[in-house]
């Protein structure tokens, strides 16, 4: 790669981090006008559900191709879609016939929140949020879907993702 190219390349992989840090905020700003109009309980639960129907609509483009019992194919192509080539959210992977599993290790929008003085109970919220759009992307496909979003004492990692094909035993 020329100098320009790896200029552009750095400066398209800061902008891509800044727009999702972007997201981040929103979805904080958001929580706390809907928490001030709505009540702590009703605010999360509407962010949940409109969070979760935007990972449903992209879950067709995306993965409309496999079905239930397709979950190591989609979380491949989940693994070869990640932003900036995977370095915005890096993962372990646990990969298996039936399952595949992530533990992602650095989230842009928790690190924003983070950033901004959020608190611990309030992360672990925005966490939840976040999350609903994993829950909607990965759920429509038919998989079984298990996700841990970061709460107080679970390090300094995020979420953990598992895919596991609908027929699989257990």
């Amino acid at each position: 790669m020329t100098d320009p190219e790896a200029a552009r390349a750095e400066k398209l992989s800061r902008e891509l981090d800044s727009a999702f840090r972007n997201r981040a905020d929103l979805y904080r700003l958001l929580l706390d006008e809907l928490t001030g109009e709505l009540g702590a309980e009703k605010a999360e639960a509407i962010m949940i559900r409109t969070i979760e129907q935007r990972g449903k609509e992209v879950a067709t483009a995306a993965f409309g191709r496999f079905g239930p019992n397709d979950a190591p194919a989609i979380g491949e192509a989940f693994l070869a879609v990640s932003p900036d080539g995977g370095l915005m959210y890096p993962t372990d992977v646990e990969r298996g016939p039936d399952h595949i599993a992530f533990k992602v290790k650095r989230c842009p929008l928790k690190d924003a929140w983070v950033e901004a003085g959020v608190g611990d109970e309030k992360l672990a919220t925005l966490c939840r949020i976040a999350g609903a759009f994993d829950r909607g992307l990965f759920e429509a496909t038919g998989v079984r879907f298990d996700n841990v979003t970061w709460t107080p004492g679970h390090g300094s990692g995020c979420c953990h993702i598992a895919l596991t094909n609908r027929d699989a035993a257990g």
